[in-house]
């Protein structure tokens, strides 16, 4: 449960001001916005958190704020939305705006800790504020309710089950039977914390202690405490960039090769962490996303660590494209699903479906067989997602190498880990789960696998 200091966030409160409860109303109807915008709009949160301009005009202080309670609300919505119905007297529809301002009053009230009288004051005002002032009363009284009997009720919820959509949670105990799909669900109600790549392996160290973060096996830098990144020491100079420390781990298997000097092509490569990576090994590598605006992303990212001489980039759609000659090392982070990163975003249960996964795989399969196309004979290429569905890992690389007989895995090595092997199959790929390292805060759920191509086949 993640605790705030409502004073700690909006200062000593002066008696002759505004009440407090109302100080942060502003920062409350930002989040309301941002829960319009995913819910209703089906658009992504971070997007979201873009187009929203109460949010973008908000103080640092109330923006850390709106971020934690949208999050709260996405990744507790299920639990929410059962409080809800249970405090009502007669249970019926209601409008969005009004059902997305009860979920955050009940967010605060039971899943961030601010004062009960605060959440009820600013969810009545902010009810008022939106034009639904003949609803206050009802407002009032489901969460006064709540605030009587709520936390029995929480006692007895199926957290698990609430909190995951039905179609996702089946496909995970299909995957990893119910224990693993539950102990997934459960880690993904967590906040993942703060993992750092930094661009100069010799500096490392100061950077661990600069920010008192600790160095995890897969070599990432992790920080538990929040804070903005834009805002620590070092970032807007480049010497490092946010990247989860599953993410970090497909640059890191190309063998034993130097990538001094070597060319990689990286494949869906935007934002770019990965490109960063690769470049900062000594790399030259080549840069391909079919998205204009993330390549500008990206672009914007590798001027930031000042290794744009090292990278070239290019807009195009993977599936297609072909080089000019074969290639020796290839990345491809193939687009998925994303739900290995529910963590991160708590929006993507909310905005992804059974269908979508299906059209994923498919896209999937194309980009693959063409980047095997593109690979040279012996050469290596490193297949990775950030899903959670073995329909997108394991399931995808066994098809693949049925379609392909002279492509073989390449197994990754204990010895590659530098002691991080509970991710390991016994195929020899990673299979990363959001449990894994939990006692450090978890990992992105993530499925990487490495492959070659036969000579003379």
């Amino acid at each position: 449960m993640t605790q705030i200091d409502e004073r700690a966030l909006y200062g000593d409160h002066d008696p002759g001001a505004e009440p407090l409860a109302l100080e942060g109303l502003s920062a409350r109807r930002a989040a309301l916005s941002v829960l319009e915008h995913v819910f209703d709009r089906k658009q992504t949160l971070d997007y979201a958190l873009d187009a929203a301009e109460g949010f973008r005009a908000l103080p640092a202080r109330d923006k850390a704020f709106c971020r934690m309670l949208v999050a709260t609300v996405l990744r507790r919505r299920g639990q929410i939305d059962d409080l809800i119905q249970r405090a009502e007297d007669r249970p019926s529809s209601k409008p969005p705006l009004l059902q997305h301002i009860l979920r955050l009053g009940v967010a605060q009230i039971f899943f961030m800790e601010i004062a009960d009288h605060a959440a009820v004051d600013t969810a009545v005002n902010l009810a008022e504020s939106c034009g639904l002032g003949r609803q206050k009363g009802f407002v009032n009284a489901v969460l006064r309710t709540m605030i009587r009997t709520g936390r029995e009720w929480i006692e007895r919820q199926d957290e698990v089950r609430l909190n995951t959509p039905e179609w996702l949670l089946k496909i995970w105990i299909e995957d990893y039977g119910l224990r693993g799909a539950a102990e997934i669900a459960k880690a993904n109600l967590s906040e993942a914390p703060l993992d750092i790549t930094i661009r100069d392996a010799e500096s490392k160290n100061y950077w661990a202690g600069c920010f008192k973060a600790t160095e995890l096996l897969t070599g990432s830098l992790r920080k538990l405490s929040g804070g903005s990144p834009v805002d620590m020491d070092g970032f807007e100079e480049g010497y490092w960039w946010v990247q989860d420390a599953s993410a970090a781990i497909p640059a890191r298997l190309f063998g034993a090769l130097d990538l001094e000097g070597q060319s990689v092509l990286d494949l869906c490569a935007a934002p770019g962490g990965k490109t960063m990576q690769l470049a900062a090994m000594g790399a030259h590598v080549t840069a391909l996303d079919r998205s204009a605006s993330r390549i500008k992303r990206l672009e914007e990212n590798v001027r930031r660590v000042r290794l744009e001489d090292r990278v070239k980039v290019i807009v195009s759609d993977a599936s297609a494209w072909r080089p000019p000659a074969p290639v020796p090392l290839i990345l491809l982070d193939a687009p998925c699903s994303a739900t290995g990163t529910i963590r991160r975003h708590p929006d993507v249960p909310y905005l992804k479906t059974a269908q979508d996964i299906d059209r994923l795989v498919q896209l999937q399969t194309r980009i693959f067989d063409n980047a095997f196309e593109m690979l040279a004979p012996g050469g290596l290429l490193v297949y990775c997602t950030c899903s959670l569905q073995k329909s997108e890992g394991e399931r995808q690389v066994e098809a693949f190498l049925e379609r392909h007989p002279d492509a073989r895995r390449i197994p990754i090595g204990r010895e590659e880990l530098n002691g991080f092997d509970e991710s390991l199959t016994d195929e020899g790929d990673l299979r990363v789960l959001p449990y894994h390292q939990a006692a450090l805060g978890g990992m992105d759920g993530f499925y990487i696998a490495r492959l070659t191509k036969l000579a003379g086949q």
